[in-house]
């Protein structure tokens, strides 16, 4: 049976400044299972991304709480990738992927093949020398989840790592980080505006409400699958019944 790698309990955030207080998320529950590939959808502002800033321990909560694997205490490596790449272009693709090892003083010659191999894998390992204005959009975002993979995360935060693209390159890229994602049986929360995107990807989709944010709806994933690539699950025969619930939801908050 899967362990419940994450949960999130009637927590409650609010942002402060001097105008006051701005509520973000308002008693807020679920959990994750390990390896299980959760998409978070809800309208913008409502506090998606704090909920990652929160797991990832960038902010702390006002009330309630968060526990991994059951209990207080054992925390999970956490890897987590923004909206934009972040690559340092004064170093080479290389030092890009490795600089996470480099900050931990991981840097081994085993590390070192583990990130060979991936840059192999990743159809970058020609650029390994290059720089990242040397490479397209994809490229860079294959780098930064390179680095981030090379310290092997046992969860994965991903705030929308694909927004940047242009739609082609979005469609590829997306489907070949979920795969590689996927097979090394990573656990993933996924904050996207793209229905299409975590219809496609994900195993659950929580929507979530305007702000103060809670969880509106729930909807399990299963599509009929011919083979694993992105475009037969948009092609799947249950995936516009999926997309079409989850925009009636968002649409009901954005009136």
């Amino acid at each position: 049976m899967e362990s419940e790698l994450v949960k999130i309990d009637h927590l409650s955030f609010s942002y402060h400044n001097l105008n006051g207080e701005t509520k973000a998320l308002d008693d807020l529950t679920f959990s994750v299972k390990e390896g299980e590939f959760l998409a978070i959808v809800g309208p913008s502002g409502c506090g998606k991304s704090t909920i990652l800033s929160l797991i990832a321990g960038l902010l702390q909560a006002e009330e309630g709480g968060i526990t991994f694997y059951g209990k207080n205490g054992k925390k999970p490596g956490i890897g987590y990738m923004l909206q934009h790449d972040h690559l340092f272009e004064w170093r080479s693709i290389w030092q890009n992927v490795t600089l996470g090892l480099e900050i931990q003083h991981k840097l081994t010659e085993e590390n070192k093949r583990k990130v060979e191999k991936m840059l192999d894998d990743y159809g970058l390992a020609g650029f390994a020398q290059k720089r990242p204005s040397e490479l397209s959009g994809g490229m860079k975002q294959r780098a930064a989840l390179i680095r981030t993979m090379a310290l092997e995360p046992e969860i994965l935060l991903l705030d929308e790592p694909f927004c940047a693209l242009d739609y082609q390159t979005r469609l590829t890229v997306s489907a070949d980080i979920a795969r590689i994602i996927k097979s090394a049986g990573k656990t993933v929360i996924l904050i996207t505006h793209d229905l299409s995107e975590a219809v496609s990807l994900a195993d659950r989709i929580l929507v979530l409400t305007q702000r103060p944010a809670h969880i509106k709806a729930e909807f399990h994933i299963h599509l009929t699958l011919p083979d694993d690539s992105l475009l037969a699950a948009r092609k799947a025969p249950e995936y516009a019944k999926y997309f079409n619930q989850i925009w009636e939801e968002l649409s009901d908050e954005n009136h």
